[in-house]
């Protein structure tokens, strides 16, 4: 039986080829042999491999599109099912997505955690803006004094004038007023006259007078309340000044003799230690003098300790935080002028009882103000220089470098006689100076490392002495009035108008 489509594959060959080779023949009648047997089969098993080969198409497509890179975003954002709402710009720098509305978080978070979007259901939403974090500025912005605020007041008189006293604030509040040169007639002297002044009462009264007349002396308060006094002139000319020392019992209102210094000092210092003892550098006794003693209430005695690198009175002396002492300024030979005058400074250790040199302040200083202040820094303030020039500049030491570096473009005024203490907030340093007949102060700001005016009067005070009060306020006494007298009034300043 003849195969009509073997027969057409022959005649379609042979008429574009003409003969058929032998091989070809062979060919297609194993072709044809084939095809037959296909046709033969059972008719479902050609669905069976229809079935079986998209089987195995869809399990490859799958495969590949898992494996495969991710989908290429476009300038309208990623498309395709792996698409995320969170993808951003970041993911890829070249496209710049667009979010969908509905994926803004609602609220900021912190730039530390990951963004966690909540989807909400309004169609847009404005992100809440963090607010931005505040540094309160330590120590804080001081309040600037008006004309109309009465900063200065005059308070009860004490009942001696004095050039020259010291004023220690006692444990219980009241102020102890001691020695000085006080005018007899046309003349003015040394005196032993003591008196308290009390805060409530805004009165002076007179106490126990000490055994010695005393000026140029110290008085420091002792961790038991009482009050050593120590030191002082004798003579006007300071050739022969006191060794002796007192103290001061609040409770009997009396003044006993105690342990004397091994010599004789005036314009000293003295500086309670953090063990109780009290520190004595310096001094004048008609030379400059670079001894040092230490007084113990225990033994009430005094007893050598290392010497000064150098002579000096008229200087400071100020406990730092740590324990030491810093000594800086004052005079060498007991007079003003090029040679005399000193910047350097020194530090006293209590543990080894000996001084070293420190950093040196940028200028000449001797009658100047220290004063501990909250950061454990000292502010030296004001002074003379070694032409006697009144300065109205300050300088901070820091213990951490032991440098000095200077503060602002300097106090507003170049008053005499100023005297410097921090107010009762632990951040404001307060300084006054004395311009007959009148007071002006002026606070420092740490902020901005600067002073500024703090009020003025024309009242006739001096202020020798700043001493803070128990409620803020600060009393001021002892110098001398417009006439050249030792002054026995007093005044009170208060920081505008703030306790």
């Amino acid at each position: 039986m003849s195969d009509p489509v073997g027969e057409r594959l022959r005649s379609y060959y042979q008429s574009i080829q003409g003969d058929i080779p032998a091989d070809l023949t062979t060919r297609v009648d194993r072709t044809l042999d084939s095809t037959a047997i296909r046709r033969a089969r059972p008719a479902w098993r050609p669905a069976f491999g229809l079935l079986a080969a998209g089987a195995v198409v869809i399990i490859v497509a799958l495969v590949v599109h898992s494996i495969g890179p991710s989908p290429t975003p476009t300038p309208f954002g990623i498309t395709g099912p792996s698409a995320s709402p969170s993808a951003s710009a970041a993911e890829s720098p070249a496209a710049s997505p667009t979010i969908e509305p509905s994926t803004i978080p609602t609220t900021m978070v912190e730039a530390s955690a990951p963004p966690t979007p909540t989807p909400t259901t309004a169609p847009t939403q404005t992100p809440t803006e963090r607010p931005t974090p505040t540094v309160s500025a330590s120590p804080p912005m001081l309040p600037t004094p008006t004309a109309t605020t009465a900063q200065f007041s005059l308070t009860g008189s004490m009942t001696v004038g004095r050039d020259g006293p010291t004023a220690t604030r006692l444990k219980n509040g009241r102020i102890l007023v001691a020695g000085g040169k006080a005018r007899t007639g046309s003349v003015s002297s040394r005196t032993a006259a003591a008196e308290l002044y009390d805060p409530t009462t805004g009165k002076f009264s007179p106490t126990g007078s000490m055994t010695d007349a005393r000026w140029g002396h110290t008085a420091t308060l002792l961790n038991d309340g009482r009050v050593l006094v120590a030191g002082g002139a004798d003579f006007m000319d300071g050739a022969d000044n006191l060794k002796s020392a007192e103290l001061y019992d609040p409770a009997a209102g009396r003044f006993t003799p105690t342990g004397s210094m091994a010599v004789g000092r005036a314009d000293h210092t003295a500086t309670l230690l953090d063990d109780g003892r009290v520190l004595i550098a310096g001094g004048t006794n008609s030379i400059g003098l670079d001894s040092a003693e230490i007084y113990d209430p225990a033994t009430g005695k005094f007893s050598a300790t290392g010497s000064m690198t150098t002579a000096r009175q008229d200087h400071t002396a100020t406990l730092l935080a740590d324990g030491r002492v810093l000594i800086a300024g004052g005079t060498a030979n007991g007079v003003t002028g090029p040679f005399g005058t000193l910047a350097s400074a020194e530090l006293y250790d209590p543990g080894t009882g000996r001084f070293t040199a420190t950093g040196s302040m940028s200028t000449h200083r001797q009658g100047a103000t220290a004063t501990l202040m909250s950061d454990g820094s000292v502010m030296v303030t004001g002074g003379r220089d070694q032409d006697s020039t009144f300065l109205g500049s300050a300088e901070e030491y820091d213990p951490a470098t032991g440098n000095f570096a200077g503060r602002g473009a300097g106090i507003p005024d170049r008053a005499q006689a100023r005297t410097a203490v921090l107010l009762s907030d632990g951040f404001t340093l307060l300084t006054v100076g004395w311009n007959a007949p009148g007071a002006t102060a002026a606070t420092y700001d740490g902020g901005h490392y600067g002073f500024y005016t703090a009020g003025t009067t024309t009242l006739d005070i001096a202020c020798q002495t700043a001493t803070l009060l128990p409620d803020g306020r600060v009393l001021l006494l002892g110098g001398m009035d417009a006439d050249g007298r030792p002054n026995a009034t007093a005044a009170l300043y208060e920081l505008g108008g703030q306790s």
